[in-house]
């Protein structure tokens, strides 16, 4: 055990604040897909900040949208107010990954300046910001996908943006447990929970793969058919779950498969945290590792019902960025699991 330092404090302040922002634009990201305004702004714009000021500007921007396949094909009676509502939540949703860039690197610089950063965390830190200007780049790489003759963001890019937007944030966060927790690391060799340990590594995988299936969901739009549950136009293996050739390209491509995969694996994942949960309670009894096995019990419900309300009422915005923001924070809970367990 060791004292928790003042420096140490400040430094977790300003890691939460951009793990809210992170968080934040996750579940903006989420609503910029589900209102179709993610291919409202065709160019990356890089250093830009400001929207367009005036008519003209405005008119500029919306001939710019009208060149690529978006307007051409969906959106052709489009209106320039009608652009302006899809455009402000790309924009803000590019906008605030710049903000947290700022909100990152100046108190940072801050920190680093007044030695106030613990031995070991700067490399930490500085690969954090790195992955954080490799993830804009990725944003960008996905949105350019939807700029071709099919005006749809592969799913392909799409899973790995959001993907990696969680590794990004679940560093951030497990940075933020090391610098509040006055336990010690213990290695797996001395620990005595080494097999719930290990167990936790695989739920936090299932739970991972789960979320990237979700991805591919939201990226083909699965979500809009078979809007039942439990079966699937009344069978539970419902037809077309095979219909493409090679085989392969089922779970990826068929958008019967995928959303089949996904509701499968979530209810899987659901079912097996519950069981997580129950014998956490029962075999722990020290306060932090009992408060996060209830908050993972508690987390993987509420996640299991929005799944399940936003799939029978046909994916609404509000419902969708709910299910969106309940799979990372049940990706919190569980990660504030293992590190209980990675202590004892």
């Amino acid at each position: 055990m060791h004292d928790i330092s003042d420096a140490d404090r400040a430094v977790s302040r300003w890691l939460k604040v951009c793990l809210v922002l992170i968080f934040s634009m996750v579940i903006l990201g989420g609503v910029t897909r589900l209102t179709g305004s993610g291919l409202s702004m065709v160019t990356w714009h890089p250093t830009g900040m400001l929207p367009p000021l005036g008519s003209e500007q405005w008119l500029e921007e919306f001939e710019l949208y009208q060149q690529f396949p978006e307007f051409q094909k969906i959106n052709r009676d489009m209106t320039l107010e009608g652009f302006k509502q899809i455009f402000w939540f790309e924009y803000s949703h590019r906008m605030l990954g710049r903000l947290i860039g700022l909100v990152f690197l100046l108190p940072f610089i801050y920190f680093w300046l007044r030695k106030m950063i613990k031995p070991g965390l700067t490399p930490r830190l500085i690969v954090m910001f790195i992955l954080g200007g490799l993830q804009g780049l990725l944003g960008w790489y996905m949105v350019k996908s939807g700029l071709v003759s099919n005006p749809h963001v592969s799913q392909y890019r799409l899973s790995a943006h959001l993907l990696s937007a969680i590794l990004i944030y679940g560093f951030i966060l497990w940075t933020i447990f090391n610098l509040d927790t006055a336990n010690n690391y213990r290695r797996l060799a001395d620990s005595g929970v080494a097999a719930w340990r290990k167990a936790s590594l695989g739920l936090v995988s299932l739970l991972l793969v789960t979320i990237v299936s979700g991805g591919f969901v939201a990226g083909l739009k699965a979500g809009l058919i078979f809007n039942t549950f439990p079966l699937m136009g009344g069978q539970l293996i419902p037809e077309g779950i095979g219909a493409l050739s090679p085989w392969y390209l089922n779970p990826l491509e068929n958008m019967v498969t995928v959303q089949f995969s996904h509701r499968w694996l979530a209810t899987g994942t659901g079912i097996l945290l519950i069981i997580w949960y129950i014998h956490g309670r029962s075999r722990f009894s020290e306060a932090t590792l009992q408060s996060s096995f209830k908050l993972v019990g508690m987390m993987v419900i509420v996640q299991l019902l929005l799944g399940i309300a936003t799939l029978l009422m046909q994916v609404p915005v509000l419902l969708g960025a709910l299910h969106q923001a309940g799979a990372l924070l049940l990706f919190s809970v569980l990660l504030f699991n293992i590190h209980a367990l990675s202590r004892v």
